[in-house]
């Protein structure tokens, strides 16, 4: 044990060296430091890990510590073998020239070397603490903090960023808001606008799912303190299968982001505007999917050059329902369709009696297409006469209607300047954002099963019902006391906010400016009528608090905090209220 507490301490310094190596390389990393010395220096690391890890899978004695100790050999074998092979095929050039085309599987490699070994840590957090609310909350912070820390880096901005700047933009992204008092395009450098893409992604899947995906990867197995933590946050109601749960998001998220890259690309890929498309393709795939709003144009989906590729809008759209719905709804869905056409192609296959599509994919299927249905024929007649006289087509016309009435369920994009809408159609996105996406998805919001759940109860109540039935089904009375709870706790936190921006800003901010800002911070959705940039220091904090409690949920954050076992063995006398 001693042994390998030792080699722990030095597995730790390794870390620290990497992590070190990583910063100067893409932090400090000017035309000026492309030097040899430099690039030799991260070969003479490779060796010193690939040895070391060599070490510890002698060493070791456990297998899990093994797996992870081999995966480390393969990555750095793999690298230097790569390396070895630039090096031949680029033979008859200068030894500075060959270092330098080295230089990037370098760095990549790296990265990726130090990513494993961040999600080992955090998994050892498990075992530390044990609060699965507590560690959702804290990975988020935590992660937060280390993007604003990164941003602040010189290479990651043009001219510098202030640390509330920084600190907003991480939170923006790892809550997956889109809000910005920067502008992403500019102020911020290929290296920048990648960490906003890391964040992005991370935050929308959650570090703890990409922490179970690696434990499952190199495990195939769990504790059952990593599936208590995972379980939450995958919104998963049993510890058998949740690893694998984690691992189909993981790889799921990956493809439908990789497939819908490559559609974006062939979209754009005339358009003389966009200098790389390759990664104009991978941002907005990723922003898209995880309900981000990010955009590395100056004028978001609404810059001219993109706003009338109306194809391409229906791509982004695609993904942010995709990545709206949630895996579970996905999922689901994907079991009908499998059971289907299974039966259909073989009849002796008895189909089970066990509905297959749960009430929760109907409850969310039904009320998203609602939404979105109804949404799209408000603000085609709504704007019909105002910004959708831009669009000379009717599909132009029907096209950014549907964007106008997705886009506001937490994704964020703008494809209009939402400063000119009517009236009646900002406070419809008002209430569309608040309803936000569905739960276990990439998106904020109250959840469109909370707002079902509330206005089903309605109608009950009117008919004289005491139980909410739908679909052969009847819902639990505890389902329907965390749905008012959350819409209670939604229109406090928010009302707060309001009330603490319009003290804290000048007095002639119009109050709906405010109002729209504090509904799309806390839905984590982005939109913004101009006014984010214009925010005072501390109003700044104010939205920051806001986008974190809207991603976590206050109402997770409390149960972790407060609940306690219920060993109730008594019942106190019953009475009623006058509630009218």
């Amino acid at each position: 044990m001693k042994r390998e507490s030792l080699l722990n301490y030095l597995y730790r310094f390794f870390d620290i060296i990497v992590l070190l190596f990583i910063v100067f390389d893409f932090g400090y990393d000017f035309n000026e430091n492309f030097t040899s010395p430099h690039v030799i220096g991260l070969i003479i690391l490779l060796f010193f890990l690939l040895f070391f890890n060599v070490f510890k899978f002698v060493k070791y004695q456990y297998k899990r510590l093994k797996n992870v100790a081999f995966v480390n050999i393969i990555i750095i074998s793999v690298l230097l073998v790569t390396s070895l092979i630039i090096s031949l095929a680029n033979f008859g050039e200068s030894s500075d020239i060959i270092l330098q085309k080295i230089k990037p599987v370098l760095e990549g490699g790296l990265i990726l070397y130090f990513l494993l070994r961040l999600l080992v840590l955090v998994r050892h957090i498990y075992d530390v603490y044990f609060n699965p609310a507590i560690v959702f909350v804290g990975s988020f912070v935590i992660l937060a903090l280390a993007g604003a820390f990164l941003l602040m880096l010189p290479s990651a901005t043009t001219n510098g960023i202030s640390f509330t700047n920084a600190l907003f933009t991480a939170t923006s992204s790892v809550c997956v808001t889109g809000l910005t008092v920067v502008n992403t395009a500019t102020d911020f450098t290929l290296i920048g606008q990648s960490i906003i893409l890391v964040l992005i992604q991370l935050g929308g899947l959650g570090i703890l799912t990409f922490t179970s995906f690696f434990a499952f990867f190199f495990r195939g197995s769990s504790s059952f303190k990593e599936g208590l933590n995972t379980k939450d946050f995958l919104a998963h109601e049993g510890l058998k299968d949740v690893f694998r749960v984690a691992l189909n998001v993981v790889v799921f998220t990956l493809a439908v982001e990789l497939v819908g890259a490559i559609f974006i690309y062939f979209t754009v890929s005339t358009n003389t505007a966009i200098s790389n498309k390759f990664y104009f393709s991978i941002f907005h795939s990723i922003s898209a999917f995880c309900n981000a709003g990010f955009s590395i144009f100056s004028a978001g989906l609404f810059d001219q050059s993109i706003r009338f590729n109306y194809v391409f809008q229906w791509i982004i759209m695609i993904l942010i329902v995709f990545g709206g719905l949630g895996h579970h709804i996905i999922f689901n869905f994907y079991k009908y369709l499998k059971t289907y056409v299974l039966e259909f192609f073989n009849n002796k296959i008895i189909h089970k009696r066990v509905p297959i599509v749960t009430l929760n994919s109907k409850i969310v299927i039904y009320t998203t297409l609602i939404l979105l249905f109804f949404g799209w024929i408000f603000i085609f007649i709504s704007e019909y006469n105002s910004t959708l006289l831009d669009h000379a087509t009717l599909f132009g016309k029907l096209t950014n209607a549907a964007f106008g009435s997705v886009s506001p369920r937490t994704a964020g994009f703008n494809v209009i300047d939402y400063s000119q809408m009517t009236m009646p159609s900002l406070l419809f996105v008002i209430f569309l954002m608040w309803i936000g996406a569905s739960p276990a998805s990439t998106g904020g919001g109250i959840k469109t099963s909370t707002f079902a759940l509330a206005t089903l109860n309605i109608l009950t109540i009117a008919k004289g019902k005491s139980r909410i039935e739908i679909f052969g089904r009847r819902f639990s009375a505890e389902s329907t006391s965390r749905a008012f709870a959350i819409l209670s706790i939604s229109l406090i936190i928010i009302g707060i906010a309001i009330m603490a921006l319009l003290i804290l800003e000048p007095k002639d901010t119009p109050l709906l400016t405010v109002v729209f800002e504090c509904f799309s911070a806390y839905s984590t959705v982005g939109l913004s009528l101009n006014f984010t940039p214009t925010l005072t220091e501390v109003s700044k904090y104010v939205i920051i608090a806001v986008m974190f409690i809207g991603r976590i949920g206050m109402l997770n954050l409390m149960i972790g905090l407060l609940r306690q076992v219920n060993h109730q063995f008594y019942e106190l006398p019953k009475e009623n209220i006058l509630i009218n």
